[in-house]
């Protein structure tokens, strides 16, 4: 797909940032860095884990919230830029492995019921969240995407956990650092202690859920969405499913996702 190969590739930073001199920009570098690093893994027999030293995590508080603007775009141009980024709740810090692009017109999409009490914040204009319950048990986490009006949405699927990880296994249930802990959209819902009285909440606005500015990845893999059967055909097959390449932290199924 053309869409996807607007992506630059992105640097390796020579030398490690030392914490002293640590500020906004070098904390997204210094996540860059742990994208690619082996240094990452808890021990050699678990998969990698995006964290950040102790000492950097005070810089989450300065770093740039992504404006409004940058939302208001096609969600199939808004899923692969929202790799990388973080999000951000109290103590908790998750980056974005993983996304699904639900667009108007889509018959996989929720806007196709019309506006409704439920999709009514799917129409409203980009930057914020639409929050739903699955199946009447699992919180899914969209970031609403485009202009006003338009009912278009990304659905986050999987992230890795930066910071508050005793919060995070305390709200999952799970005492693990393995991807299971955050391989899936309910899960990470329920990782962010959300419900579905976030959707509407502005994520371009400081305070509550903030949606941070992060390194581009420096390759990405695509695929069909996952779990929509019940759509048409040509939307069954699109490849609107974004991910990281090279990182533990997606959802099955991970055959179906290829270099674009």
């Amino acid at each position: 797909m053309k869409r996807t190969q607007r992506f630059k590739r992105v640097s390796k930073p020579k030398k490690p940032i030392p914490d002293s001199e640590l500020d906004e920009d070098s904390a997204s570098n210094l996540s860059t860095q742990l994208l690619k690093s082996k240094s990452t893994r808890i021990n050699p027999k678990r998969p990698k884990i995006l964290s950040l030293p102790t000492s950097t995590s005070l810089t989450f508080d300065h770093m740039t919230i992504l404006p409004r603007e940058f939302f208001q775009i096609d969600a199939l141009d808004l899923a692969p830029r929202l790799l990388g980024k973080f999000l951000k709740r109290d103590n908790v810090v998750l980056q974005i492995t993983e996304v699904e692009a639900y667009r108007p017109n889509d018959s996989a999409c929720h806007g196709r019921f019309g506006i409704t009490a439920r999709t009514a914040p799917v129409f409203g204009p980009g930057g914020h969240a639409y929050v739903y319950l699955c199946y009447g048990l699992h919180t899914m986490l969209n970031v609403v995407a485009d202009k006003e009006g338009n009912g278009a949405a990304v659905l986050i699927r999987s992230c890795a956990p930066i910071s508050g990880m005793d919060t995070i296994q305390e709200r999952r249930g799970k005492k693990t650092e393995k991807p299971d802990l955050l391989n899936g959209p309910g899960k990470i819902g329920q990782a962010l202690g959300i419900s579905t009285e976030w959707s509407n909440h502005p994520l371009h606005s400081p305070g509550g859920l903030e949606l941070l500015d992060g390194p581009e990845p420096e390759n990405i893999l695509i695929g069909p969405r996952v779990g929509i059967d019940y759509a048409l055909p040509e939307h069954v097959s699109a490849p609107w499913r974004f991910a990281i390449a090279g990182t533990a932290w997606i959802s099955a199924p991970k055959n179906t996702l290829r270099p674009p």
